[in-house]
């Protein structure tokens, strides 16, 4: 049988650790009670009500049915004849509860049966509990989408990394992790909120990126106030998390130079976007009129001699000194094809060798 004082203590313990109230852990407790009780004694149609009284330590289970003059369904229907000498105190649609509490206790069954309905119980408070700390990650992120948060690691399991955001533990999953990254835990990190949904029959989901290249201009936010001011704007940002990331910047104020903004004295503004993450390379491109300047300064840290048009018109060839080549394609060609991504056109590399 259910031990009713145990059963306090579990739900008193989970609502804690959890957070999680108490009301909504009885819920569970006692629809499991009902479903164990539909499955051994009733069935599936009966409308069957379970109370669980912590004050006088006992359990209540009753079958609601429905005063009718000719019984269509016994499982939620009884007869003024059933009712005996009840049946004056009734009129045809009332309801009336049968307890079947002792029934279930003095049953032959009945260990079995606490038995069946205790693990149902403990299965669906476990999935309870995964999906109301779904919803309360979700609740406290859905008005964050496209968002940077700074947070703390709380936990580094393998390759599990869980943050602490105002007590509630959010997991950045492998997929989004940066392998260059130091996951230890009490480190602060900047995460970008790249989704917070919610469909119907569904898990609220919510996906946190140390890789996106949105997290980027959300982490110079932090250090570049003419950001949020809209004096300085990122128009576009291409990265290979870990290793480089380039951004087109602009400014409406002639008098504003948005590199060096972002830059700042001593180059301490961009450093401090790079120390947040760990020193990946950072190329930041003015957004000017002059597309063939743009795709110049894109190739950096490369010199580029001179831009042409070839095949189409997105389509360009960089002439760049011989001994320049490294820098203009870099690792993979990897500087070449970050280029290419921001300034829309398929870049193709010559070289120019000296006489």
């Amino acid at each position: 049988m259910l031990d009713i004082k145990k059963i306090e203590a579990a739900i008193n313990m989970i609502s804690a650790e959890k957070n999680i109230p108490k009301e909504r852990l009885v819920d569970i407790i006692e629809s499991a009670i009902k479903t164990a009780y539909k499955k051994d004694y009733g069935s599936k149609d009966e409308n069957v009500n379970v109370n669980l009284d912590f004050e006088n330590n006992k359990i209540e289970i009753a079958i609601e049915k429905e005063v009718v003059k000719e019984v269509e369904d016994p499982a939620t229907q009884v007869s003024f004849e059933e009712l005996w000498d009840d049946a004056e105190g009734f009129e045809e649609g009332d309801v009336v509860e049968f307890d079947v509490t002792d029934e279930v206790m003095k049953d032959w069954w009945a260990e079995s049966f606490w038995r069946i309905a205790s693990q149902a119980a403990r299965q669906v408070i476990i999935q309870k509990i995964w999906e109301t700390e779904k919803e309360k990650i979700y609740e406290l992120f859905k008005d964050k989408e496209g968002q940077v948060i700074n947070m703390k690691v709380d936990l580094v399991e393998w390759a599990k990394v869980i943050f602490d955001y105002n007590g509630n533990k959010v997991v950045l999953p492998k997929s989004e992790q940066v392998s260059r990254d130091e996951y230890k835990a009490w480190n602060r990190y900047y995460i970008y909120v790249a989704e917070v949904s919610k469909e119907e029959n569904r898990a609220p989901r919510v996906t946190l990126s140390r890789k996106r290249a949105e997290l980027v201009p959300g982490i110079f936010k932090e250090f570049v106030p003419e950001i949020e001011d809209g004096l300085v704007n990122i128009d576009k940002v291409v990265r290979q998390a870990g290793i480089k990331t380039k951004m087109l910047v602009s400014s409406d104020m002639p008098e504003i130079d948005p590199v060096w903004t972002l830059i700042g004295q001593k180059w301490m503004r961009v450093k401090s976007v790079m120390e947040e993450l760990w020193w990946e390379k950072i190329d930041i491109v003015p957004n000017v009129d002059d597309a063939a300047e743009v795709i110049k300064k894109a190739l950096s840290p490369a010199n580029v001699l001179k831009v042409i048009p070839w095949k189409d018109e997105d389509s360009v060839i960089a002439y760049i000194p011989e001994w320049e080549r490294a820098k203009a394609v870099w690792k993979w060609w990897l500087n070449v094809n970050l280029a290419s991504k921001l300034t829309w056109f398929r870049i193709s590399i010559e070289e120019l060798k000296s006489e």
